[in-house]
C-alpha cells in the first residue's frame, strides 16, 4: 500500500506528532502497520528521516 491509498478515517491520531496541528489527508504514513498522520508533508518526511536514523543506528539483534 503507497502513501496516496491511505485514508484520513484510518490514521491512530488526530494531530500531528511533531506540531500538534490537525492531521491532514496529504501527510499520511504507515509506521509498524498503523496510519500515522502529520499536518503537512514536512512533518511527514522529517518523522520518516528520524525514524531511518533511528533504525540505522541500533546494534544488529544477536541470533538466538
Amino acid at each position: 500500500m503507497s502513501d496516496r491509498d491511505l485514508r484520513l478515517e484510518d490514521a491512530i491520531n488526530e494531530t500531528c506528532p511533531w506540531s500538534g496541528k490537525p492531521i491532514s489527508a496529504d501527510s499520511l504514513t504507515v509506521y509498524k502497520g498503523r496510519t500515522v498522520g502529520f499536518c503537512n508533508p514536512g512533518c511527514r518526511d522529517k518523522f520518516a528521516a528520524a525514524v531511518s536514523q533511528f533504525e540505522a543506528s541500533l546494534p544488529e539483534a544477536p541470533e538466538a
